[in-house]
């Protein structure tokens, strides 16, 4: 069972850095490089580069490891489809505030780019937890299941 996990987890990472690689960082580094004027010309060093760079990659990667957390925690019985359905108000919330923190520049089209695929992850996440967390893992019962003993 961790063979799985560990290489859908390793994907998922790749594919976000990926993804913050092609769609993310030319806007963000657009943004920066606007500032230059007639006056002013933008002359980015490796010391701004690759912070910028490597703060969105990683971010992006975390990020893209949603759904797999989320299947964790619905096979160890913390989530289970209609809990995350019903909160879904507050994940959106939660995106826009975690996109407006780990993004770089103050724009708002960076934070739409990080917070629209938060969102889409976050119902990818759904379906996943229907789909692949169904049965907890030996030894993790259900929180719906061991309430109903005591009672």
């Amino acid at each position: 069972m961790l063979l799985p996990f560990v290489l859908v987890s390793s994907l998922c990472f790749i594919g976000g850095a990926l993804f913050g690689y092609f769609f993310v960082f030319p806007p963000a580094f657009r943004f920066l490089i606007g500032y230059s004027n007639e006056f002013l010309e933008a002359m980015p060093a490796v010391e701004e580069y690759f912070p910028l760079a490597l703060r969105l990659f990683l971010a992006f990667g975390v990020i893209f490891e949603l759904p797999v957390l989320m299947v964790f925690l619905g096979k160890i019985g913390v989530v289970d489809r209609s809990f995350l359905a019903k909160n879904r108000k507050y994940a959106i919330l939660i995106a826009f505030v975690v996109a407006a923190i780990l993004t770089p520049t103050p724009d708002v089209v960076n934070q739409l780019l990080m917070a629209g695929p938060i969102i889409l992850l976050y119902e990818c996440s759904i379906l996943a937890v229907a789909f692949f967390a169904r049965h907890p893992f030996k030894g993790f019962p259900l929180e719906k299941d061991s309430n109903s003993t005591n009672e």
